[in-house]
């Protein structure tokens, strides 16, 4: 049930309320999903520093339902892409079509013209086609014909993308990664949770019909934009401020990668930080918060030397690494 206290947040709304709403979301979208709190609670963090979110894992494991039940508990307008092979950038962004009555040509919205976009498996498509969301990630808008359209507000690219060795899959470019705020792993269920899923289709359950399961709204946008005012008020010291850097430069410097966290990345993690802090409760940020969201944020912005990979060293024993040694101010 929604808290009547959120209906008219906005700006100047309750940051109080609007952080309840937001998170309830965990309990909501338990109705449909199971054992993905990490996942939800990143992509609430994405909503609130408006980015993207690219959810990686094996087919099966709820990526698109997950993103579903988001758009569902948040009264948010969705619309999906399948990406594929043959997918073309127009297919995303729109075009101009003849209009045979007004003999004159008019642009007709691609389904990027949503608050909510899920692009489903993303690196099935070539580069081509996925360097049409580039324009509408960073810009918010899409240019047809030299006429710029702006997007909704808000607006999120939720993409979901398999393994980079599975079959028929191209993987992402480097631009293209760093404008993905966060890269949230989607892991198999653990025993129980698989079975509590089983349990849930044996009595009925229909992923394609959220509000049979009981899904309901329980924020909406106006609680998200009170949210994001109140996160642009909490704190952060010069010394969070270093620290966040100190990480970013390490990874630079790593023998272990190829490529280091851009400055754009280290702007990433301390807006995620700033979101995780006024998520918990806090008004200002401590290096908790940078470590709890270093992972999603930077594990997608690095890069690992062949012979680092071939000894099975991965982006996230890395960064984890470079956590462990940086100093952490007191």
């Amino acid at each position: 049930m929604m808290d009547p206290t959120t209906d008219n947040a906005g700006p100047a709304g309750n940051p109080g309320a609007a952080r309840a709403s937001l998170e309830s979301l965990r309990a909501e979208i338990a109705k449909a999903v199971v054992g993905q709190d990490p996942a939800v609670t990143g992509l609430v963090v994405a909503l609130l520093c408006r980015g993207h979110v690219l959810l990686e894992g094996v087919p099966g494991v709820a990526k698109t339902l997950l993103v579903r039940a988001l758009a569902s508990a948040l009264e948010l307008d969705t619309k999906r892409i399948q990406f594929t092979p043959d997918l073309m950038p127009s297919d995303v962004t729109g075009s101009l079509v003849y209009d045979t009555r007004s003999a004159e040509f008019r642009f007709q919205p691609g389904p990027v013209f949503t608050n909510l976009l899920l692009a489903d498996e993303i690196n099935r498509t070539p580069p081509k086609t996925q360097s049409s969301l580039l324009e509408a990630m960073e810009e918010r808008q899409v240019t047809v014909d030299g006429t710029p359209r702006p997007l909704p507000d808000p607006f999120l690219v939720a993409a979901t993308q398999n393994p980079v060795e599975y079959e028929g899959t191209y993987p992402l470019p480097e631009a293209q990664l760093d404008r993905f705020l966060v890269k949230l792993t989607i892991p198999l269920p653990s025993r129980q949770d698989e079975i509590d899923v089983l349990t849930r289709h044996a009595e009925g359950f229909n992923p394609r019909d959220l509000h049979a399961a009981g899904l309901r709204p329980v924020a909406n946008a106006a609680d998200l934009e009170a949210a994001r005012a109140a996160v642009a008020k909490t704190t952060i010291s010069p010394e969070i401020t270093a620290y966040v850097v100190d990480i970013c430069r390490a990874t630079r410097e790593s023998p272990s990668l190829a490529l280091g966290v851009s400055p754009r990345g280290a702007t990433a993690l301390l807006a995620t930080s700033r979101a995780w802090a006024w998520l918990t409760g806090r008004d200002y940020v401590i290096p908790d918060d940078v470590k709890a969201l270093a992972l999603p944020t930077l594990r997608h912005r690095v890069q690992l030397r062949p012979e680092a990979e071939m000894e099975g060293v991965t982006a996230d024993s890395v960064i984890n690494a470079i956590l462990a040694h940086v100093p952490v101010p007191r």
